[in-house]
């Protein structure tokens, strides 16, 4: 997570946990498929860094990298729950 961290700037930093919320908030949500949510997630994330960053290539790229340090984000703490739970790892022999 820190090398895709290198390149989102500190302007957009703040989206990150912001879609995390949101993402939670949607999977909560009766009747929403969880294939849905990251899509939901970049459609926000994009909509998100062009208002603070303006119209153009940087802040589209911006919302997508800020999308996938969410969903990464939120897989990464579920799979450290995952196997916390199960008392190791599944890889394990």
């Amino acid at each position: 997570m820190e090398n895709i961290m290198d390149y989102i700037v500190g302007d957009a930093l703040i989206v990150v946990p912001a879609l995390i919320v949101v993402g939670q908030m949607v999977k909560n949500t009766p009747k929403v498929k969880n294939w849905v949510i990251p899509y939901v997630l970049l459609i926000l994330g994009i909509v998100t860094t062009v208002a603070i960053m303006g119209l153009n290539v940087d802040a589209v790229l911006q919302g997508v990298l800020v999308s996938g340090a969410a969903v990464f984000g939120n897989q990464l703490w579920k799979q450290i729950k995952e196997n916390t739970k199960l008392g190791g790892t599944k890889d394990e022999a």
